[in-house]
């Protein structure tokens, strides 16, 4: 009767649209939506999501429905020329998509991301000294993360290519404001360093090495000859060494040593009875005095 149905037409509805799709490139030097994993869209897009109820914040399902494959992801800007959109171009490449294809666009509503698993595509990711703070940066720029998609990161002017292999709780998640734990599997092409194992002969050899140096009883303390200013060859002969010569013995090596302390090794020195005795039997001014002046004289 009042017509409520024409106050709000779009009540109830969910965004599904289909545009064509080209890379940011097409818009000249875009590298903040070419880091990150959002899309640009046209002003129409907009002004339908207003007379909607979707749930902040907005995030959108791609599908390529000749190739069969969708991703996930976020919207920067609805600035696109009308019918296109703008992805970045590992998404492209993730979707198996060229420039000017059709793909449709669809509102989601996605669980907010609990864990994520990685996989470098190349060795070179291990020489960067933090990497879970390198990619927590650069996830900022990401709305959500969808399971089995290549992702792609540049630090020091470099780009990295991660597979998403893991995400919790479902295979697509959003990581708008989420305490997300992070764990990296093995680069793709990595070998674990070989260690060879010391056999029966080397140990001997070894030991055969300490005993040799522990025995070496080649060294005499002073027992050079020595040298006369005068020239002469007298008396600088080495005296004769009485006894045997004892070997030098190595010491044990401290294994818990840290830099910055000095630790001094003190012996207890072993008390004798016989001395402990007469010292207990000692006594202060206990002798006989002596007088200079003789008894019995006046």
């Amino acid at each position: 009767m009042f017509g409520f149905g024409q106050m709000f037409p779009e009540m109830g509805r969910s965004f599904n649209q289909t545009y064509r799709c080209y890379s940011v490139t097409m818009l000249g030097e875009r590298d903040d939506v070419e880091r990150g994993g959002k899309i640009i869209m046209p002003p129409s897009a907009l002004d339908q999501l207003t007379r909607l109820h979707i749930q902040y914040p907005m995030l959108f399902k791609l599908t390529n429905k000749k190739k069969n494959r969708e991703t996930h992801c976020g919207v920067l800007e609805f600035v696109a020329d009308e019918g296109r959109i703008y992805i970045p171009y590992w998404m492209m490449t993730n979707l198996l998509l060229t420039e000017g294809d059709l793909i449709q666009v669809e509102n989601v509503s996605l669980k907010v991301a609990t864990f994520a698993r990685f996989q470098p595509q190349s060795v070179d990711f291990l020489d960067i000294t933090n990497p879970k703070a390198v990619l927590e940066n650069m996830l900022r720029s990401f709305a959500c993360l969808s399971t089995d998609d290549v992702i792609s990161i540049k630090y020091n002017e470099r780009n990295y290519d991660l597979l998403v292999l893991e995400t919790k709780p479902d295979r697509a998640v959003s990581i708008i404001e989420c305490d997300m734990n992070v764990d990296f599997a093995p680069p793709v092409g990595y070998k674990e360093p070989e260690f060879q194992k010391k056999t029966q002969g080397d140990e001997e050899m070894a030991s055969a090495e300490v005993d040799h140096m522990d025995t070496d009883s080649s060294f005499k303390v002073f027992s050079g000859a020595g040298n006369r200013l005068d020239g002469k060859k007298k008396g600088t002969e080495p005296a004769p060494v009485e006894g045997h010569s004892v070997a030098p013995k190595r010491g044990i090596p401290d294994y818990g040593y840290k830099k910055g302390t000095i630790k001094f090794i003190r012996t207890a020195r072993q008390v004798n009875n016989e001395s402990a005795e007469e010292e207990k039997s000692f006594e202060a001014f206990s002798g006989a005095g002596q007088s200079l002046r003789k008894k019995g004289r006046r």
